[in-house]
């Protein structure tokens, strides 16, 4: 062997002539490597004018007296370049980007290590990787299943500092190094909640003002911003409902319409109508869900509005309207029916509902054209008409009350009405004045019992339809 196994130093042979050859060029080979520092790796071509003793990485596709030495560490010594090959572990300091690098067998590669950097006189590494690569980017990258920053005996604080007020300092979460998620001060000094689905277009979903800490939510589903994660109306508001539509549309023009009303009553129910009214509006044909009305954020009123008697309710073993508690809504034009069991309109729990130009069609035995129950309340805001049986045409029954005061009541078919047209009972109340019945119905016309309360304001035994006369019972008061 006639050279060192790491370093390729050469030995001094026994019996060799000229010792001092062998022995200086050894020297000039420590003087390159040992305490490796080079001034640049970004260079392929050798400089014009090199200093006596600088060294340098030779970057890929070198030309010149560089040919063919890619990689290598190249050093200007007694006026000619000498190259020497690294080995895996080589560590050298790049002076013109001041980073240590080192040779992992392949390639130069950015220095990482366990040991934490600083030392004496505050030194510290420019990057840091644990079980991965830092770059000038992310200058401390750590690859793990866990990262844990803890105490020094009492309090711990992680800080993201920025510079000013319009640059950000926040906390992205990533998958697939998309980002997906980001929290913090994005841009001013509020703190920003913001959401991605593809890393490059952010909805923001929270915003908490830095000076008031009032919250706002800028983004909701239905777009706008109430600061109480509701839309807030700014003017009034049509949402569609047809046959044709579909439930995963916006409902907002009659070609992006709803299938059901009662995904347009749920919409609705999201909203601050703040001050101002929303109408739906239901095209012709037969809707045969039940529809559960909502209780309303804001002052504002919702109509249901329906062609007439081409939009038909038909619900199978339910309510075509039901409402506990709510109040603000109005029901319109259109034909409501059910089978099997269910009623046309119920209300109960102090819930208030107005009716107009209802057409109420056949309902089953045991049901109501309109039920109030436990002190809710039905009111007739226009005309109607009847062309079906029912149990009673009006039950209000626990405190309800109904009132169809003014109005005109067209009746057809002759429908029989198997308890009583106008039914109160258990304190309920039925205010029934000044109307005009049109047509013929079977059955009789009225029983009040219970302490209940039925008010014609004098309109006499015959006043409403019927073909049997009217009783009362137990406290019952018809007047």
């Amino acid at each position: 062997m006639d050279a060192t196994p790491n370093l390729s130093l050469p030995y001094i042979m026994a019996a060799q002539s000229q010792k001092h050859v062998t022995h200086n060029e050894a020297i000039r080979a420590l003087d390159a490597i040992v305490q490796l520092s080079v001034l640049d790796r970004s260079l392929s071509t050798p400089p014009p004018a090199p200093a006596e003793g600088a060294r340098y990485i030779i970057a890929a596709g070198p030309t010149g007296a560089w040919s063919e030495h890619a990689g290598k560490v190249a050093a200007y010594q007694d006026g000619a370049w000498m190259f020497y090959a690294p080995q895996e572990g080589w560590i050298a300091w790049v002076a013109d980007e001041n980073i240590a690098v080192v040779w992992s067998g392949l390639a130069w590669i950015a220095l990482t290590t366990g040991e934490g950097g600083g030392g004496e006189g505050g030194g510290g590494f420019d990057t840091l990787g644990i079980n991965a690569l830092a770059d000038a980017s992310n200058r401390l990258s750590v690859a793990a299943d866990a990262t844990l920053l803890s105490h020094d005996g009492d309090d711990h604080r992680l800080k993201i500092n920025k510079a000013s007020v319009s640059d950000t300092a926040s906390i992205v979460y990533q998958t697939g190094f998309s980002g997906r998620a980001e929290l913090g001060l994005a841009g001013d000094d509020d703190f920003h909640f913001k959401v991605s689905g593809d890393g490059a277009t952010w909805k923001e979903a929270i915003v908490i003002n830095r000076a008031s800490g009032a919250v706002s939510f800028p983004n909701t589903s239905l777009g706008g911003g109430g600061g109480n994660g509701r839309d807030t109306l700014s003017a009034a508001r049509t949402y569609y409902v047809r046959t044709t539509g579909n439930d995963s549309n916006d409902g907002r023009t009659t070609g992006a319409a709803f299938a059901t009303v009662q995904k347009a009553i749920d919409t609705v129910a999201g909203l601050d109508l703040s001050v101002y009214d929303v109408t739906i509006s239901v095209g012709s044909g037969t809707f045969t869900t039940t529809n559960t009305l909502r209780r309303l954020v804001g002052a504002g009123t919702v109509r249901i509005q329906g062609t007439g008697s081409s939009t038909v309710i038909a619900v199978t073993g339910n309510n075509c309207f039901y409402g506990s508690g709510v109040s603000q809504w109005v029901l319109s034009s259109m034909r409501l029916t059910t089978t099997s069991s269910g009623n046309a309109v119920f209300v109960e729990n102090a819930a208030t509902v107005e009716i107009q130009n209802i057409e109420f069609g056949p309902l089953p035995n045991g049901a109501y054209h309109m039920r109030a129950d436990a002190n809710a309340r039905i009111t007739a805001i226009g005309d109607y008409t009847i062309n079906g049986a029912a149990s009673a045409h009006m039950l209000v029954v626990w405190g309800g009350h109904i009132t169809v005061a003014g109005r005109s009541i067209g009746i057809s078919g002759n429908p029989t009405f198997s308890s009583a047209f106008a039914l109160a009972s258990r304190l309920g109340k039925i205010e029934a004045n000044s109307n005009t019945y049109s047509g013929s119905a079977a059955g009789s016309r009225y029983i009040c019992d219970n302490n209940s309360v039925i008010f014609t304001n004098g309109g006499g035994a015959n006043y409403f339809p019927g073909s049997a006369a009217g009783t009362t019972a137990t406290g019952g008061i018809y007047s």
